[in-house]
């Protein structure tokens, strides 16, 4: 062996499937994607628009981060996932513009400020992110864990696995 000749550093994980991988590029997703100046139009938005009763949004960076290196993108997907129906989502933080009350509402369940990160199905579920990172989907039926960071909540939603219902303490096991 030649103890001047090195070995390559072991291959890591790619950061998305091939299947998750091949619908960001549809979407029009690449690595390096980093749209920061939209980011922060949506975040002086978001911050000027309050509801009637005076509830503000909240902006901090996981949310522009995510903003900026996915935001503006379009899921057009339908039929069986691997555990639930995939359904089409768009990653856009203006989707929940009127809605600062209710994530407030989530916020304060949380304990940890939550923003808008898009929507689903044409607006039946309201996608959202908290300081953390951690992406939610709140829809008539309650509120959704999608993944513990952006890529595991877009992960979920191509690949149509089941997310973790959100409970109370007097929700029954």
């Amino acid at each position: 062996m030649n103890p001047t000749a090195t070995t390559a550093p072991p291959r890591s994980q790619p950061r998305f499937s091939a299947d998750v991988a091949a619908a960001l590029k549809q979407a029009g997703w690449h690595p390096g994607r980093w749209e920061i100046r939209r980011a922060e139009e949506w975040a002086d938005q978001l911050v000027a628009h309050g509801s009637p009763a005076g509830v503000q949004h909240t902006v901090f960076p996981s949310a522009i981060e995510a903003w900026a290196e996915f935001g503006g993108l379009s899921f057009d997907l339908t039929g069986a996932g691997r555990q639930v129906a995939r359904t089409p989502f768009l990653l856009d933080p203006l989707c929940g513009l009127y809605q600062p009350r209710t994530l407030a509402d989530l916020g304060r369940a949380l304990d940890s400020r939550v923003a808008p990160l898009g929507e689903e199905l044409y607006g039946q579920a309201l996608l959202a992110i908290d300081e953390a990172g951690r992406v939610f989907s709140l829809d008539h039926t309650g509120e959704w864990f999608l993944g513990a960071d952006i890529d595991q909540a877009v992960s979920t939603l191509v690949l149509g696995t089941l997310p973790e219902r959100l409970r109370t303490v007097a929700d029954p096991v």
